[in-house]
């Protein structure tokens, strides 16, 4: 092995160190992939959710099949929120703390946007209680709660269109558009269904179909005005200390700068 000299030896030595630096980090790689999946497993959750309420069961999905179902998905999802959770706060590259990821507003890093996670997480952790106390719970105390379920979808969304370094990316708007038709469609044809009730009926199933499309308009206004828009890292609030830090970007994502790539 040939002997380096000590300047040479000190200069591949900085090489290296500047190399891991700016290289990409496995729990950054590691929180992108499981936020986006927790997304869709929370997406399978709510449109099981609500056909659970519509008592939905067929011959191919029957009701026992469905309960199940929605159960381990709603597990699984909780699970890779955790991983999601975990991951982002050992990163270091954005200095989150464990209690922001619980407590809403109390991170330097973008903190309107980490506080919509902070309050999903919230939400399913209320969610998780409940659900071990529910013998020991008034049915309709249980159910206010589980609602929670339902509210705490768009507001993930939004967490990760606003949070996430991803948000220009075409295959990603896609899924998460994916996501939002799906939820979309399980909720309108919920409204459909017959009530015994026929005036209060539509005027739920009219104040519901005006809601989605409110939500849905305020999403892509949000977007196109947002991260799709160059400088959104300064505007949705990221330190300036970090504007210019050499955090590895997705490949093929526009705006960011020379160090970053």
């Amino acid at each position: 092995m040939p002997h380096l000299p000590d300047g040479q030896l000190t200069l591949a030595a900085g090489h290296l160190l500047a190399a891991t630096s700016y290289g990409p980090s496995p729990l950054w790689y590691t929180a992108r992939a499981t936020g986006v999946v927790a997304l869709i497993l929370l997406t399978i959750t709510v449109a099981l959710g609500v056909a659970g309420t519509a008592r939905l069961s067929t011959e191919l999905l029957p009701a026992i099949v469905r309960s199940g179902l929605h159960r381990n998905v709603s597990l699984l999802a909780v699970a890779f929120i955790a991983v999601h959770v975990l991951s982002s706060v050992l990163d270091p590259y954005a200095g989150i703390k464990l209690t922001s990821a619980v407590v809403p507003f109390s991170s330097d890093y973008r903190p309107f946007w980490l506080s919509l996670g902070a309050i999903a997480f919230d939400m399913l952790l209320a969610l998780i209680l409940t659900s071990l106390l529910r013998s020991r719970l008034p049915y309709r105390v249980w159910r206010a709660v589980h609602w929670f379920g339902y509210a705490c979808w768009p507001v993930a969304l939004w967490h990760g269109l606003g949070t996430g370094t991803d948000s220009r990316l075409s295959w990603l708007l896609l899924l998460e558009g994916g996501c939002a038709m799906v939820v979309a469609g399980a909720v309108a044809w919920r409204l459909n269904l017959a009530a015994e009730d026929p005036v209060r009926h539509s005027l739920v199933r009219a104040a519901g179909l005006a809601g989605m499309a409110a939500f849905a308009l305020a999403t892509v206004v949000f977007v196109a005005l947002g991260p799709l828009q160059p400088g959104w890292a300064r505007r949705a609030g990221t330190p300036a200390s970090m504007l210019g830090s050499a955090h590895p970007a997705p490949a093929g994502t526009p705006g960011q700068t020379g160090a970053a790539r």
